[in-house]
């Protein structure tokens, strides 16, 4: 991890200290600051305290507390947040205050630090005010606990830096974080829906529509999540839902304005009482009124420019842990009848919306489409980004599709030298969707799961042999066809957040986008027999031992490592290469005596007792007949043309997915647990 950047905090509360774990936990140095000792040392023993409560959870080990803490530096002297890249606010929600700090950060830190604040509703704008820098000043929205949640709203003003802007995503992907660009607008993108989800079931209840339990047990069955509105409200604050609907009031229109009965809650300092009978009978009208109140408000903000639909949904999904957001659920119910539900609430509530974007949408009578790629040039490099970080950037045909039609129109731009690829949040690409394969096999129709791969080796091919380079960007995890994405590129960046793997055989199936069959060229049959039957990971930095990797760099290098690349002749990735000594034992291991005997339920030879244990215990939890396939796979592609390798890949694939191991290992797989195989290795049966 780089420690080119130096980051700070101030405020040392719950929101501060975990937003300084967060970073300190990726790798950053981090200054957090507060205004007495006790106020900091209290900060760092909320840190220590929520670390070990993962290290009983077996999340963390007690040497990454040790590390962790390490990178902290708590203080009470602003004078410590000079140098600082980053300095990310985290004080009372309340202008005066906030601005204050932004003014006395303004007046120490050097001209490069960006001053960035964590305020789920003030004007950023209005916080810029306060510097002399406002092109240095952006809003970073973290989502409660910032240790565990992955969103992050980046919120530049109009008069915010591309530069800042830039920076700023940088810094958050590497403390891991996910991000979507937002409009200044009150609410931003995610409160803007969720304050109404809240408000609206409170006016159920003031309406007499039912009571507590049965509009909390509602809205989870609508929205499919673990908390109905009132529990929610209690665990985060009655109050933060009665402040945030008030200020939304004062700023949007008088739809927002709190519940009555809210007021009167917070009145009471009290939670809500959340016991009583639930009344199923009840369900519709609750769950068709609050999809009304966020259908509305979330067109709204679309058509005002606040997030695009794909980030309003990602909002939901990774900032509030929905399972749909949105858009999906207008999708899901209908968009016809989503805009009636709308249209039933506008009617009845003065200042609320009548979204020009499902208005159009329901004329059309078809489901929204979500573009899950993007594509900037820079530089003559075409990045294109597999933006869809909510399911770890997984391939599907409208994914594959959409990066096929980027490709295409990236290798027809004239002023385009080379093509990189790379993944939006903390994976490159997870591999293939398995909610697909899974589909497609309940309902008979293998041949899909066959068709969307050879359009994917189709694309993947092409990716290797256009004549513009093609890079693919490995800065965070890839599993399966992501892996084989990045293999049938040309060149891979990779940083050391990087990785590969191969889980394929613990699902039933076999690598089928090319893996084995590219491995095997890069290092051989034994190193890829090792891989892709024990799903091992490569890290980037062994990738690059092997060559597989073409450059190992620092996140905030890899755009000049490409732009380098692109300049130079392009070389064969495949050129012969000595294989470190180190993989000797591996290779011994993997022999085809040695294969046959782990295949078989013996003890692999000529290696230590202790890796024969690892493999014959790894290689029991996998499945024989993807096993088997890939064995006899592997063997056939060593002295194949790439093509032919493909063509035998394909022919295998109806086989392997009509199997009773293919479907229980990816059912298995989408529910997270370990698949039980009918058939264990050695022949015995489960």
């Amino acid at each position: 991890m780089s420690n080119k950047f130096k980051v700070g905090v101030v405020g040392a509360g719950n929101m501060g200290s975990g937003i300084a774990q967060k970073m300190a936990q990726e790798g950053l140095e981090v200054t957090l600051v507060d205004v007495t000792q006790e106020q900091v040392a209290k900060g760092l023993t909320i840190i220590s305290k929520t670390m070990e409560e993962g290290v009983k959870r077996g999340i963390f080990t007690e040497e990454q507390v040790e590390e962790t803490l390490s990178r902290i530096h708590g203080t009470t002297s602003y004078e410590a947040l000079k140098g600082a890249d980053l300095v990310v606010e985290a004080v009372f929600e309340n202008l005066e205050v906030k601005g204050e700090v932004f003014k006395k950060l303004d007046a120490i830190c050097d001209e490069k630090t960006i001053l960035a604040s964590n305020t789920s509703s003030l004007y950023v704008k209005d916080l810029a005010k306060f510097t002399t820098r406002p092109d240095r000043v952006i809003g970073m929205h973290y989502f409660y606990h910032p240790a565990k949640n992955r969103l992050v709203e980046v919120i530049p003003h109009d008069g915010t830096s591309v530069e800042t802007v830039e920076k700023t995503l940088l810094i958050s992907k590497l403390h891991n974080k996910t991000s979507i660009v937002v409009k200044d607008a009150p609410g931003f993108a995610v409160n803007r829906y969720f304050v109404c989800f809240l408000n609206e079931s409170v006016h159920l209840l003031q309406e007499g529509a039912a009571n507590i339990p049965t509009i909390d047990a509602a809205a989870r069955q609508g929205f499919e999540i673990g908390m109905g509105p009132f529990e929610l409200m209690n665990v985060t604050g009655v109050p933060i839902a009665e402040h945030a609907a008030t200020y939304m009031a004062k700023e949007i229109s008088e739809f927002y304005a709190p519940a009555d009965l809210l007021s009167k809650q917070v009145a009471l300092k009290q939670d809500w009482e959340l016991g009583g009978e639930v009344d199923e009978s009840k369900f519709e009208q609750i769950i068709r009124q609050i999809y009304a109140a966020v259908f509305g408000a979330a067109g709204a903000q679309v058509d005002e420019g606040v997030a695009s639909i794909e980030d309003t949904d990602r909002g939901a999904k990774i900032g509030l842990r929905w399972k749909l957001g949105p858009f999906e659920l207008m999708n899901k119910v209908g968009v016809d009848e989503a805009f009636k539900m709308v249209q039933e609430l506008y009617a009845k509530r003065p200042g609320f919306h009548l979204p020009e974007v499902l208005r159009k949408q329901a004329e059309l009578g078809e489901p929204f489409v979500f573009q899950y790629i993007d594509m900037e040039i820079k530089n003559s490099v075409a990045y294109i980004t597999i933006n869809r970080p909510e399911a770890m950037n997984a391939l599907n045909p409208i994914v594959v599709d959409q990066l096929e039609a980027a490709f295409d129109n990236a290798e027809k731009d004239p002023q385009v030298k080379g093509i990189a690829i790379r993944g939006a949040g903390k994976a490159f690409v997870a591999g293939a969707d398995i909610k697909h394969f899974i589909e497609c096999i309940k309902t008979d129709q293998i041949d899909e799961n066959v068709a969307f791969t050879r359009r994917s080796h189709k694309l993947f091919r092409r990716l290797e042999t256009s004549p513009k380079l093609t890079i693919a960007v490995l800065d965070g995890l890839s599993l399966g066809g992501g892996s084989e994405l990045a293999l049938a590129c040309q060149a891979i960046v990779a940083t050391e957040q990087g990785s590969m793997a191969f889980p394929e055989s613990g699902l039933g199936i076999y690598p089928g986008l090319g893996g084995m069959l590219r491995t095997n060229r890069h290092v051989g049959k034994e190193l890829t027999k090792y891989y892709t039957f024990t799903g091992k990971k490569l890290s980037a930095k062994a990738g690059k031992g092997l060559g597989i990797i073409t450059e190992l760099v620092e996140m905030e290098q890899i755009e000049a490592a490409i732009e380098v690349l692109v300049q130079r002749e392009k070389t064969d990735k495949y050129a012969e290469r000595e294989i470190p000594a180190s993989y000797l034992e591996l290779q011994k291991a993997f022999s085809d005596e040695n294969v046959r005997r782990l295949l078989d339920g013996e003890p692999v030879q000529g290696v230590s007792n202790e890796l024969a244990a690892q493999l014959a215990k790894t290689i029991s939890y996998k499945g024989i007949i993807a096993l088997e396939t890939m064995n006899e796979l592997i063997d056939q592609q060593t002295n194949m043309t790439i093509d032919d390798g493909i063509e035998l890949e394909l022919a295998g694939l109806t086989d392997i997915f009509k199997t009773e191991d293919a479907l229980s290992g990816l059912l298995a797989a989408a529910s997270g647990e370990r698949p039980i195989f009918k058939t264990k290795i050695g022949g015995r049966s489960a």
